[in-house]
């Protein structure tokens, strides 16, 4: 859609903005062919409007205008005949009591194949449905970029004509169209944000510096500056597209059909029309469609495309899918417990999506600077036309300076040095399965010496593991262990988990014969084996015999294992030892976190001192704090922040919410399909594993490098351009040239932090 046609509906629109509230439409059109200030000056535009009831949205990262408009029926339709008739794209998310359309129908054509865009033409349960745009037209095939083309073209023939010899009567009128054509767009957003906003932006110092070009009589200068600008505003679109759809990346790996067992047949629909309930086949190397439950079948699925973990994951009957991840090696029947648009991979772009919104710090400040900046410039330029005025010099001298000051002022670059780093920086985080929920958290993270870790779940595996089989006199380990697991086997306690898990590694089985299993509040369990009378206790149980294994206890103890003691008749049988281990990959993490800038790690922990201390020297963690409750945790984030400057804590997202909330960012793992966890952090890592927590850090560091790279850039290039340029030194020409190589170099290094941090996945390198 061109910029006309959106314009045309605006004007159209208004007039409905009056009328009383009785039913809402809500359009989200695309914008190919307008750059990321003309969406802003359009959405400008639509919220400066008088109306009543109504509410614009402009996502210039996605190329939308969310506008809510509440109007008749009849009005309704009005406004939909006339989108219709300007082949406007886009789609109806919400029809309360409209009789203009069948509820539910699209009105502006069939929505793409795209699980977030599906709620639109299906569902009207929601009210506020969440509603997307069709794909954006290329780059090469938009009306904006091909009317800049244009006016290149007529700006060439009239250079070669001039050159030939040709006068003023052949080349002007070829001149003038050239400005027509590559300044259409941009020109006009300019004069509508002067005239409908009360703002002046970049646009308008350009078109200023155009028309006074012209006026002096330097058509082939007027002309390039509007070409070159053109042409760099349509360079800005694309890598604007670059940065801000490399997330959208992940919706390929959802497949277009998925195969449905509906009534013991199987059929192939569209993957955007699957819903909750549905009963899916996925055979060998296809990707899973939607989120589930397994029901049939086992295999190994690879889940790298979300939480980039390599290793393939065993899933059986009862186990979750997760769309967007790759089925291996054998047949599974799953139903969905998600919508197309509910899905794992739809969630992380709409997040990541709503999190580009969300600006950073020094963004805010350019932003605020420049619309100061801006103002100013153009008044310089003002107060330079007057200067013959006052004095009697050269006018032609003077407005020449007032031209080129225009030109080599206006902050460009500077406006373009911190939102592509940004959006690209975390379209980075959300391809390695890292959702960073706005540009404050990004920024902070480049800023963060200090990480505080939960022990449990975070550092450790979460479940404890029998780690000690130790028999008394007597008696040998498998037999400790085989009366051990007969009791445990009719206990639910955690601790029974581990005792049945290493039964089984050993191939123990528990004994059948087992009678009177009763739990003992606050010491054990019991229960008759065999004819005998066996107890599993806890140490500190009243009456419970040491034996000579006194010593021992307190050993295993003071190396962070939790012991038990096996009983019976009233003799020690043997002692078992429980650990909850530390995760596998948590030191090399931890030393790579390192490595990228962090300088102190402490662990806080509810559990015990001694064993958080243990826990902390296993995994390379000088610091430990034990023994804390959740209050305390809020307490000990707090202090350390004082200390140390900016600090992450780390933990589960859930039983860790108060701490992380405490924190300057607070990190939650395991998020994948965990939509507490994803709510309660500040950033949230899809896998439930460490792996990845450095390349957050390392994005982060990247983006806040980048940023100060492009804004001190920013900042010499005018420092160094203003006075060259007044100083006749190189034309207008020379001078828009640099003045746009400027702002694309600015723009290209921001796309550096799609790279990411440490690792480099595929979809990555695709981008």
């Amino acid at each position: 859609m061109d910029s006309e046609s959106m314009h045309g509906v605006v004007a159209v629109i208004q007039p409905f903005m009056l009328e009383p509230v009785v039913d809402a439409l809500r359009l989200v059109p695309n914008f190919p062919g307008m750059s990321v200030s003309e969406v802003r000056g359009f959405g400008r535009r639509c919220a400066h409007a008088p109306h009543r009831g109504e509410r614009t949205e402009v996502e210039p990262f996605e190329e939308k205008l969310r506008i809510e408009i509440y109007c008749r029926d009849a009005e309704l339709k009005a406004i939909v005949d006339t989108i219709r008739r300007r082949h406007i794209q886009g789609t109806r998310a919400t029809e309360r009591s409209s009789s203009a359309l069948s509820p539910g129908s699209s009105v502006f054509g069939p929505a793409r194949r795209d699980p977030r865009s599906s709620s639109a033409a299906t569902q009207t349960t929601t009210p506020m449905a969440d509603s997307a745009s069709l794909a954006p037209l290329s780059f090469w095939r938009s009306p904006a970029v091909r009317r800049v083309l244009a006016g290149g073209l007529l700006l060439a023939g009239g250079l070669a004509l001039e050159q030939l010899g040709f006068g003023h009567a052949w080349v002007v009128p070829l001149y003038l169209a050239s400005i027509l054509l590559s300044g259409a767009d941009w020109g006009r957003h300019g004069w509508e944000e002067l005239v409908h906003c009360r703002e002046v932006g970049i646009e308008a110092l350009m078109a200023a510096a155009a028309v006074g070009a012209a006026a002096l009589g330097l058509w082939d200068e007027a002309a390039a500056l509007v070409f070159l600008y053109g042409l760099a505003e349509s360079v800005e679109h694309l890598t604007y597209d670059r940065a801000k759809r490399a997330i959208e990346r992940l919706l390929d790996l959802v497949p277009a059909q998925a195969s449905v067992l509906r009534d013991g047949t199987e059929t192939i629909v569209e993957a955007a029309r699957l819903q909750r309930g549905d009963r899916i086949r996925v055979r060998p190397g296809e990707s899973i469609p939607t989120d589930g439950v397994v029901e049939e079948g086992s295999s190994a699925v690879d889940e790298s495309s979300l939480t980039g973990e390599p290793i393939p994951i065993e899933k059986k009957p009862g186990e979750r899918l997760f769309a967007g991840t790759l089925n291996r090696t054998g047949s599974l029947v799953f139903r969905a417990t998600a919508a197309a648009d509910e899905n794992s991979v739809s969630r992380l772009v709409k997040l990541v999506e709503t999190a580009q919104k969300s600006k950073g710090r020094s963004q805010q400040l350019v932003e605020r600077f420049t619309n100061i900046y801006s103002p100013l410039v153009l008044g310089a330029a003002v107060l330079l036309l007057l200067v013959p005025i006052a004095t009697g010099a050269s006018f032609s001298v003077w407005a020449r300076y007032a031209v080129v000051l225009l030109v080599a002022a206006a902050p460009c670059a500077l406006a373009m040095s911190t939102p592509v780093a940004f959006a690209a920086g975390m379209s980075a985080a959300g391809r390695h399965g890292i959702l960073i929920k706005g540009g404050r958290y990004l920024e902070v993270l480049g800023r963060v010496r200090t990480v505080a870790f939960d022990k449990t779940g975070t550092l450790t595996r979460g479940r404890p593991e029998l780690v000690v089989v130790e028999p008394a006199e007597g008696m040998t380990a498998w037999e400790l262990l085989w009366k051990a697991t007969s009791i445990e086997a009719l206990s639910e306690h955690p601790l029974a988990e581990a005792v049945l898990r290493a039964a089984k590694a050993k191939g123990v089985e528990a004994s059948r014969a087992v009678s009177e299993f009763r739990a003992l509040p606050g010491a054990g369990v019991e229960g008759i084996v065999d004819g005998e009378r066996v107890q599993i206790l806890q140490p500190d149980a009243g009456g419970a015999p040491f034996g000579g294994l006194g010593h021992r206890l307190e050993e295993l103890a003071g190396t962070g294992i939790t012991p038990a003691i096996v009983v019976a008749g009233g003799r020690l049988l043997g002692i078992l030892g429980f650990r909850d281990e530390p995760r596998p990959e948590a030191a090399a993490a931890l030393r790579r976190l390192r490595a990228a800038g962090v300088t102190r790690l402490v662990v806080l922990s509810g559990d015990r001192p001694l064993v958080a201390q243990n826990v902390a020297q296993a995994v390379g963690i000088d610091e430990a704090r034990g023994g804390l409750r959740p209050e305390d945790k809020v307490k000990a984030v707090q202090s350390l922040s004082l200390e140390s400057g900016p600090l992450a804590m780390v933990g589960d997202g859930i039983n860790d919410a108060p701490a992380l909330a405490a924190a300057d960012v607070g990190i939650a793992m395991g998020a994948l399909g965990s939509d507490a966890s994803i709510e309660a952090a500040d950033v949230a890592l899809m896998a439930d594993s460490l792996e990845h927590l450095d390349e957050a850090f390392l994005i982060g560091r990247r983006v806040r490098s980048i940023v100060r790279q492009n804004v001190v850039f920013s900042i010499v290039v005018l420092a160094v351009l203003i006075p060259v340029a007044l100083s006749g030194v190189i034309s207008i020409t020379m001078t828009v040239v640099a003045h746009e190589a400027a702002e694309l170099l600015a723009v290209a290094n921001g796309l550096r932090a799609l790279k990411g941090g440490r690792h480099h996945n595929p979809i990555a390198e695709a981008t």
